[in-house]
């Protein structure tokens, strides 16, 4: 399977897609069952934000390597920007009456989690999950 892949996210169908991509490269890499839904639930949880926040962006899946192989997720959108990434970091907190867990929740799912986010041009996300012995 190839190393990395770019795709354009609009709608539900993408997430869709998206999933089942992370998914089986998380199997192909020999993720616990475990630690492919944390992935697949991040992928979902980010790819929904886009679609929700900024209407479109991209998402890459790669496969990385460090000292273990992992998988990185990169989603990256022109939308309005993250206004408070502080509090969209706290639990709970919502800027769409939803349950609030999205950003702090993939946080927690992920090994590495790294957050950028510029007022009217767009977010930028990256987590990592790396594969344990």
């Amino acid at each position: 399977m190839e190393s990395k892949h770019q795709l354009t996210i609009k709608d539900e169908k993408d997430i869709i897609i998206v999933r089942r991509l992370g998914r089986e490269i998380a199997i192909s890499l020999g993720f616990s069952y475990i630690d492919q839904v944390r992935i697949t639930t991040a992928i979902s949880e980010l790819a929904r934000n886009v679609i929700k926040y900024a209407g479109a962006g991209t998402i890459s899946i790669e496969v990385i390597h460090k000292y273990t192989p992992g998988l990185s997720v990169v989603v990256s959108d022109n939308g309005p920007g993250i206004t408070s990434i502080g509090k969209a970091m706290e639990d709970g907190y919502s800027t769409s009456n939803s349950l609030g867990a999205g950003l702090p929740g993939v946080k927690r799912m992920m090994d590495e989690f790294l957050i950028d986010s510029v007022l009217e041009q767009g977010t930028r996300i990256e987590v990592v999950k790396w594969l344990r012995a």
